[in-house]
């Protein structure tokens, strides 16, 4: 067995992962990917009045499949497991810094605000894991086919995990013809490969546990951290959305699951395109410290309402402590009459077959 083999199980064997064919069939590509990134090919001998070529990367894995199937696990493993320079980022965080370096290029007067960019990656890293790839963005899709050309030409390999196959990216986008050539891309430069299990682990997770919890006391917030631990395993980072020309922090976020506090989501002046980006990106929010709602929080209230709509819409999981249950949290003052029918949703999120559909 490769090195990739033998970290896989090595887990189940602790009791960390359980055995899942449909998981263990991806092995051996990714154990391609490790073997080939840490022996890449000598470069092409340099002429004398010819620039040297850059060493072509192997070809880079495009792995999708419904949520909670452990495709991130996966890409993970080979992310610890090789020794090249990497990268590893969720998509839409790292779409928001190629957005950045472009803004900054052009600052500078660059015409191309693409190229500078795309040079800076490929000269850091040759192996680059993105998790959650997905555009929804017209002008993600009009930067990704010319940036990543860039990057397969300079020898970067590229992993990606998915909801979705190639083909059904940008699916219904505005001129998405203009985009198919990156599609084409992909699949020439990637293998696809769908990871078909019958498990969805973030169910697993959940099943058969509570997840709301009162009063937000110290009892809550162990039960949340254990839960936590389970989803992020002590890998999450801060993650900022670009929504509208704003920036908007998520304290923590690993792997399609985000937590944060109440008072970051609802105590500041974000809206309902704040709370659709956030509801894009995760399959799991973890919400600390709701505080009973009334005339003395009304707008955080009003903020609480339509996060909570949001994330129905969205059909994420929501995990939460709360001062008391949702009937209970707002039953004063102007407003709660209406609180009613988001009571109703947060009963209704609590159901043990709640979730995204695959």
């Amino acid at each position: 067995m490769g090195k990739i083999q033998d970290a896989y199980f090595a887990r189940v064997q602790a009791g960390e992962l359980h055995h899942d064919a449909a998981q263990e069939a991806v092995l051996d590509e990714l154990e391609r990917l490790r073997a080939a990134l840490e022996n890449p090919p000598d470069p092409p001998r340099r002429g004398l009045f010819r620039k040297a070529q850059p060493v072509e990367g192997p070809r880079g894995l495009y792995l999708w499949g419904g949520v909670g199937r452990g495709k991130s696990m996966l890409m993970d493993l080979l992310v610890e497991q090789v020794a090249a320079p990497k990268r590893r980022a969720h998509f839409h965080a790292f779409m928001q810094w190629v957005h950045d370096g472009m803004a900054r290029a052009r600052a500078e007067g660059v015409d191309d605000a693409i190229a500078p960019v795309g040079d800076a990656l490929a000269a850091e890293v040759r192996f680059l894991a993105f998790d959650e790839m997905q555009i929804t963005d017209i002008a993600d899709a009009m930067i990704v086919g010319r940036l990543f050309q860039r990057l397969f030409d300079a020898g970067v390999t590229v992993v990606t995990t998915s909801n979705r196959p190639p083909d059904d990216l940008y699916r219904d986008g505005l001129n998405r013809a203009l985009f198919v050539p990156f599609i084409d891309m992909l699949k020439d430069r990637m293998v696809v490969h769908e990871l078909i299990s019958e498990t969805d682990y973030r169910q697993t997770v959940l099943a058969g546990s509570p997840t709301w919890f009162t009063p937000a006391d110290g009892a809550a917030r162990a039960r949340i951290a254990d839960l936590w631990a389970e989803f992020a395993g002590g890998k999450a980072e801060p993650m900022t959305l670009r929504v509208k020309g704003r920036d908007v922090l998520i304290p923590a976020f690993w792997n399609g699951a985000a937590r944060a506090r109440f008072h970051d989501l609802c105590g500041q002046m974000l809206g309902p395109a704040d709370y659709l980006a956030l509801a894009e990106v995760a399959r799991v929010l973890v919400l600390e410290d709701i505080p009973r709602l009334g005339r003395n929080n009304f707008n955080e209230a009003k903020r609480f309402v339509t996060l909570i709509d949001a994330l129905y819409e969205a059909r994420v999981h929501l995990i939460c402590s709360a001062a008391d249950v949702p009937e209970r949290l707002y039953v004063e003052g102007e407003g709660a009459f209406e609180f009613e029918r988001t009571a109703s949703r947060l009963r209704e999120m609590q159901g043990a077959d709640w979730g995204r559909p695959d």
